[in-house]
């Protein structure tokens, strides 16, 4: 299951991203579907992997903007996944652990796009202040 993720932390963006995607919905697949658990799923599959397909598009980014706008939406899914891991475990107490291992992860990734943000943000401030 999420063999994917591993201690072994990479820092090549694409490939953590891409496999946190396909690490959720590898684990995703072995949940019980049932009235509640369906949408959880659903929405959860959208933002796991709605990161990576983010940080793709801000690694093709035409401008600092648009690199920074990306990498919003990429934090914003991220913090996301985090709140339906939360929901799942609350749902599906057996795969809790799972369901932790997941949530740590895409904690990880929001910590690491939070402080992609503040550096841009600074170095924008810095070019202004500079002029």
């Amino acid at each position: 299951m999420p063999n994917k993720i591993s201690n072994d932390k990479k820092y090549d963006l694409i490939e953590r991203t891409s496999a946190f995607g396909e690490a959720v919905i590898d684990f995703l697949k072995i949940i019980p579907k049932n009235e509640i658990t369906k949408p959880l799923i659903s929405q959860c599959v959208r933002s796991a992997t709605s990161i990576g397909a983010n940080y793709m598009e801000a690694d093709c980014a035409e401008s600092k903007k648009d690199f920074r706008h990306k990498i919003g939406i990429c934090k914003k899914e991220s913090k996301e996944t985090m709140y339906w891991m939360r929901m799942l475990a609350r749902e599906v107490d057996k795969e809790k652990d799972l369901c932790r291992i997941l949530w740590k992860e895409s904690q990880e990734l929001t910590l690491i796009f939070s402080a992609t943000i503040n550096t841009l943000d600074e170095n924008n401030k810095k070019s202004k202040e500079s002029k």
